[in-house]
């Protein structure tokens, strides 16, 4: 049986979720992030459907801690995560509070990483849009950031017809990822957005996590930066 969470870098694997509809007939594949802290305890970033099999790799690996949101659209499966794990605190992404009042959070992401995970964590709200505000991260360990929306790197062949050609134009398909074009324009104050990007590429990345599409295992911050052209400029 093929393992359910694969290894990304030290202390930090990633697991496949199910494809989730996203507009009408726009089918996303879904990633989550799995990290473990200095301390043994787990960090999970935009945690997935939560299987029998998920579960029992997940507790092999350590205490759940912490169940993260990095922004308000990441959220389908907070509730079933803080069902199994009780005792893992819920931190919620900018917006998502009012989203989901079905949920108790016991934190929301700021600006700088909370007390638990800032030995093995950095973070930055990329703000400017009036749309949303993601978090990113960045694991020191294994010099990765973590970006859910703001870059998409779908397969050329993942969408048919007219959808490939929304979504090439959308500027969200390799070998051109980025943030969809639509939520670029929602950037209205892109001093604020180059401020935490400039955050972010002072950060020694080496490798880049996504939540839709291919992430990158080497050359990360060039891979940032192609991303960023629409915000940094040619």
């Amino acid at each position: 049986m093929s393992a359910l969470l694969l290894e990304f870098g030290p202390d930090i694997w990633i697991g496949e979720g199910p494809v989730v509809p996203f507009f009408p007939g726009f089918p996303y594949p879904t990633r989550m992030a799995v990290i473990r802290l200095s301390d043994g305890s787990l960090f999970v970033w935009s945690p997935v459907a939560l299987s029998d099999g998920l579960k029992g790799e997940v507790d092999s690996l350590g205490p759940v801690r912490y169940l993260v949101s990095p922004n308000f659209l990441h959220h389908l499966f907070l509730g079933e995560w803080k069902s199994a794990y009780p005792n893992a605190r819920l931190f919620a992404s900018p917006g998502l509070r009012k989203r989901r009042k079905d949920l108790i959070f016991d934190g929301d992401l700021a600006d700088a990483p909370d007390e638990g995970w800032a030995a093995d964590l950095d973070q930055v709200l990329v703000h400017g849009s009036f749309v949303m505000t993601e978090a990113v991260f960045f694991h020191r360990a294994s010099r990765t950031v973590i970006f859910a929306d703001l870059i998409e790197n779908l397969p050329r062949d993942w969408f048919g017809g007219w959808r490939a050609y929304v979504a090439r134009l959308d500027g969200i398909m390799e070998p051109n990822p980025g943030a969809p074009r639509e939520w670029r324009a929602s950037f209205i104050n892109r001093r604020k957005a180059r401020a935490a990007l400039g955050r972010i590429l002072d950060w020694p990345i080496e490798r880049v996590l996504i939540a839709h599409g291919k992430p990158a295992d080497s050359n990360g911050k060039t891979f940032v930066r192609n991303a960023f052209t629409w915000l940094l400029g040619p």
